[in-house]
């Protein structure tokens, strides 16, 4: 039986694989003009898989292809890289070559004629240093020839921009010649799961399917690795729910270990203000790819390019979990909230939450206890977080004490918006989301409650509350007030919440 594979290229035989015509097509292309060209996108897009599918049909085309990883060589000497180069090449393309320097071994390639070589390079940006770019001259002398030589294209593969470490003036491997691997699109994530389907009779439903595409925003090894958690889990049902879907949400979320996003984690802390500037903040910052923070944060796949052109979170899972990651420890706050909180004096007769309630109690618990306990410092006992990071942070902080109290669920949802925090309360099985937010301005207040109608409507709920943090010290027009609206028949209800930065 097959498999959803998470780590390394995928086995056809063995795993449910998504053959990428196009794509391929692409990459054939591309060799058939001789092209040296570049692959480079974050971990778990599916490059592995991408090129080993390549190589066999360049093979079928009288290509001969040498796949290497140059994964761990970062310190490995110039004398054994040489000789585990030869040794790959000549097993891969059945040559005999021999030397002791790079430029004997590539001399050695621009002397046969009458075959058909590619070269794909993967992990290049591990090789050593010392000698990296004494190999790239190699490649860029042959390549000036390669017309009356077999190495007809050499494609090197990355997790970084390879291309603005290798190029200048004279390297063949200019900015163009870039093949972007992107993310699975909705219909092949269907068909992944529909192989499944075929397979074992095993059965995703509409809404865990619609799930799985929301929360991974089609990233092929978080695809997989929900769908393999969820079968996993759940061997002998005939199909897979929404409860189920959301268990494996939870673990993956608070318990697994995914060594991704302990990357994408440990850039996130080197850039924490900019990373909390996105969280918890409606600022528009212009995606500028020559701005360091915005070029290691996209590089290691936290972040991408809007369609407005502004950056934005780009898989809504790392957003979730960086939410947690930067929570601050609040010395039993928690703790605290519930020793106030009596279940009944929170629902209604017929078991109902009443919001009112809740959100009154919240603005007097404000008002005792600030917001400083949830902004974090660093060693010399410096604020490190921003102040708007503290203030979703509290309510966060009340509302898990008290659904706790009244034995209802809290999750957070997948939305990638900037600047704000979704989440849906569940009560005696029934749901509504509250969205909190920092105020900036009344348009981007109106523009909230609209979005937040939208966001409630493809989520299939009826009610949504607006929780907005709004400083005492400013004048706000009318339209910024505590109302009920419909809007496309959804109720929000708007909440303010009023804090004195003055006394912050």
């Amino acid at each position: 039986m097959k498999k959803f594979n998470t780590s390394g290229p995928n086995i056809p035989e063995r795993h449910y694989t998504i053959t990428r015509t196009k794509l391929i097509q692409e990459g054939i292309s591309l060799v058939q003009e001789d092209r040296y060209f570049t692959i480079w996108a974050p971990r778990q897009t599916g490059k592995s898989t991408y090129f080993g599918q390549l190589a066999i049909e360049l093979e079928k085309q009288d290509y001969k292809v040498a796949q290497i990883s140059f994964e761990g060589y970062i310190k490995t000497s110039l004398t054994t890289f040489i000789k585990e180069f030869i040794y790959q090449l000549n097993n891969s393309w059945n040559t005999k070559f021999v030397g002791t320097e790079l430029t004997e071994i590539f001399n050695e390639i621009s002397r046969i004629k009458d075959k058909k070589y590619v070269l794909i390079i993967d992990e290049v940006e591990e090789l050593n240093p010392e000698y990296f770019g004494t190999f790239l001259h190699s490649i860029r002398r042959v390549y000036y020839s390669r017309l009356t030589h077999c190495l007809k294209s050499v494609i090197l593969v990355g997790v970084k921009n390879i291309v603005g470490v290798i190029n200048d003036n004279a390297s063949p491997f200019n900015i163009t010649d870039n093949l972007d691997i992107p993310y699975f699109t909705v219909e092949e994530v269907h068909e992944l799961l529909l192989q499944h389907k075929n397979e074992t009779g095993q059965i995703f439903i509409k809404k865990v399917k619609e799930k799985i595409i929301q929360i991974t925003a089609n990233q092929p090894g978080l695809v997989n690795g929900f769908a393999k958690k969820l079968v996993e889990n759940n061997p002998n049902k005939k199909e897979i729910d929404y409860d189920d879907y959301l268990k494996v949400e939870e673990w993956y979320l608070t318990e697994a270990i995914d060594k991704n996003f302990s990357n994408i984690l440990n850039k996130a802390k080197i850039e924490r203000n900019f990373v909390e500037r996105l969280l918890f903040t409606d600022d528009e910052i212009p995606f500028i790819i020559d701005r360091e923070s915005i070029k290691l944060l996209y590089t290691n796949g936290l972040i991408k390019k809007d369609k407005y052109g502004f950056v934005a979170f780009w898989v809504p899972f790392y957003k979730k979990r960086l939410y947690n990651a930067f929570y601050p420890y609040t010395n039993g706050e928690q703790h605290q909230i519930s020793r106030t909180i009596y279940a009944p004096d929170y629902l209604s007769e017929i078991g109902e939450l009443k919001i009112e309630k809740l959100i009154g109690t919240y603005k007097d618990y404000v008002k005792r206890r600030g917001f400083k306990v949830y902004m974090q410092k660093d060693k010399n006992g410096n604020y490190k977080s921003l102040k708007e990071s503290a203030l979703i942070y509290s309510f966060e902080t009340y509302i898990s004490a008290t659904m706790q109290e009244l034995n209802g669920k809290i999750y957070r949802e997948a939305n990638t918006g900037l600047g704000k925090s979704d989440m849906i309360i569940n009560i005696a099985n029934k749901e509504f989301l509250i969205e909190t937010k920092v105020y900036y301005s009344p348009g981007k207040f109106i523009k909230g409650q609209d979005q937040l109608a939208y966001y409630c409507k493809s989520l299939g709920l009826k009610k949504g509350i607006y929780l907005v943090f709004c400083p005492t010290d400013i004048y706000y027009p009318d339209v910024v007030k505590e109302e009920t609206k419909n809007i496309e028949n959804i109720e929000i209800i708007t909440y303010l919440i009023k804090y004195d930065e003055t006394k912050w």
